[in-house]
């Protein structure tokens, strides 16, 4: 007897493109999950490409608005609207992503008898650490989440304080993952001492502290250029102070790329420098870097090491004059460089989506099958 695909209900309250670590996680992990039909609940504009990567993608209607004071009305209506879809759809599970923002708050509320298991993602944990409403919103979606999926032990940790250790033992670690059949290794011939062409890709904000390496230039003995990929509320910022440290023929910027773009552009670095100095869920872009061969040069947080394995070099989060060190040292010992890149394709290949998406699937089954 054939058994009908499991009907997952989920959606990122976010026009339907692939512009965020986020995004392209879900656009790659749902149509891996075996036996599955997923109903993907998202904003316009829609990417085609997006669309087609579920089974079943509708667009919200209810218009947006995640702070201020109308945020409980916000929530209000965007609960009737997701309530009348549940009913309507009926799916099996529903993966309430970003725990404790707008979307899964609506979906706890009108899950009835579906169980809900939220997936936390990084940036809705950051918020409930510092904003009592945000806060609260995660405390009710754990409280109605019969398992709360987390990409790492460090972010585990977060959630499982923020939430007064009241749900521990709803909280699994499931690391992400990326589409490694797209990666592509450059051949690189043997590479002398010298300058590095260095890439830092992700969003120009104040935690991914990117000025870190810009300043980082301004200290290096030796010539080493960075291309700076991305958009942010600091690019300029940023831009003016390469300007200041008269980097101005060794720092480039370059907008935003869509991953099969910064994909294409990956192996053509020496190396990738990763600068965020707060929290990090996961850093997918970690993953992306390595898989295309390229040593990771990273700021040492809590967590991060255990994800690239030994195939990285850390320096002090924030501090400039670390990473400065950090950089010439690997500028000067291209024995290294070459021993990192071939164990960053190795430790890359841990982190397959297919392992994600049946660990998500076999937790999702779990769920359902226990009632809980």
């Amino acid at each position: 007897m054939t058994m009908k695909p499991l009907a997952i209900l989920t959606g990122i309250n976010r026009a339907s493109v692939p512009s965020s670590g986020s995004l392209n996680l879900v656009n790659d992990l749902y149509p891996a999950i075996p036996d599955a039909h997923t109903i993907y609940l998202g904003r316009t504009p829609i990417d085609q490409a997006w669309k087609a990567a579920f089974d079943h993608l509708i667009p919200l209607s209810t218009t947006k608005r995640p702070q201020g004071p109308g945020f409980d009305d916000y929530v209000d209506e965007l609960t009737r609207e997701v309530g009348a879809l549940i009913e309507q759809l009926r799916p099996d599970a529903i993966h309430a992503q970003n725990i404790g923002f707008a979307l899964s708050l609506a979906l706890s509320r009108t899950a009835g008898s579906i169980p809900v298991i939220s997936i936390a993602h990084g940036p809705e944990v950051m918020a409930a650490e510092r904003n009592a409403t945000e806060h609260a919103a995660m405390l009710e979606v754990a409280a109605a989440s019969a398992a709360i999926v987390t990409p790492t032990s460090v972010l585990a940790d977060h959630i499982d304080r923020l939430t007064g250790r009241r749900f521990t033992d709803r909280i699994t670690v499931i690391p992400w993952g990326i589409r490694l059949a797209g990666a592509q290794v450059r051949d690189r011939p043997s590479a002398g001492t010298g300058s590095l062409s260095l890439v830092h890709a992700g969003r120009l904000d104040d935690n991914k502290s990117t000025i870190t390496a810009v300043e980082a230039l301004a200290h290096t003995d030796q010539p080493h250029c960075l291309t700076v990929i991305g958009n942010g509320p600091l690019r300029e910022h940023l831009e003016q102070r390469a300007v200041a440290l008269g980097l101005r023929d060794r720092v480039h910027f370059e907008r935003y790329l869509p991953r099969a773009e910064l994909w294409g552009r990956l192996p053509n670095f020496d190396a990738f420098v990763f600068t965020t100095r707060g929290l990090e869920a996961f850093g997918l872009v970690l993953i992306e870097a390595q898989a295309h061969g390229l040593p990771v040069v990273y700021s040492d947080l809590p967590g991060v090491k255990g994800i690239l394995g030994n195939a990285g070099t850390a320096y002090t989060p924030g501090d400039p004059h670390s990473l400065a060190v950090a950089l010439d040292g690997l500028g000067q010992d291209p024995n290294r460089r070459a021993a990192l890149a071939r164990a960053s394709v190795r430790n890359a290949h841990r982190y397959d989506i297919a392992f994600t998406a049946r660990q998500l699937h076999e937790l999702t089954l779990c769920v359902i099958r226990t009632g809980h």
